[in-house]
Formats: C-alpha cells, sequence, structure tokens
C-alpha cells in the first residue's frame, strides 16, 4: 500500500515548506475581509503562515500578504492578526482591506 501523500505549503514568514495542517490559512476574500482560517475551509485567495509570531512580523515587514493579495493590508488588520494569533482564535473576521 503507498503512503498517503501530504499537501506542501510555504509559510509567508520563514520560506520554509511545511506541511499544510501545521500552517495557518490567511483568507482574502471577495468582499475584501482578511481572516485567520486554521480549519482551511474558507471560500478566498489563501496564503499560508507558521503560528509563531515572529513568522507573521517577517511578513508583515516584507509585506508578503499584500503581494500575496495584491492589495493594500492596513496595520489595523496586521494587529488583529497578531492579537488573534496570541489568543488562539483562527477565525472569524478581522477586518476589511483597503483594496
Amino acid at each position: 500500500m503507498t503512503p498517503k501523500k501530504i499537501p506542501m505549503r510555504m509559510c509567508l514568514g520563514c520560506n520554509e515548506m511545511k506541511p499544510k495542517r501545521e500552517l495557518i490559512r490567511v483568507v482574502h476574500q471577495k468582499d475584501g475581509t482578511i481572516l485567520l482560517d486554521a480549519g482551511g475551509k474558507q471560500a478566498g485567495r489563501g496564503a499560508y503562515i507558521c503560528p509563531q509570531l515572529g513568522c507573521l512580523k517577517a511578513a508583515r515587514k516584507a509585506r508578503r500578504l499584500e503581494k500575496s493579495f495584491s492589495c493594500r493590508i492596513s496595520d489595523e488588520i496586521y494587529d488583529a492578526l497578531e492579537a488573534a494569533m496570541q489568543s488562539g482564535e483562527t477565525a472569524g473576521q478581522k477586518g476589511a482591506a483597503n483594496a
């Protein structure tokens, strides 16, 4: 029996390939909202990041989420993502991006 293939994704902070289940998905929905999605089921464009604050800070400094979503992301959204990551909250609306 062949082993099951594990989907790999790249973290926007540290640029390491890791199993999809170890990463948190950041979603940009059509209405412009940005939210964290640990389950990976929300509709919209997704980007992946490690659950460490260091990776979020590196992605923020290099503006990798903005490049991935092709829109301007305000500081309030980054702050809300950081607060949600600290509290362990991984789903729910975090704010609207200025597209």
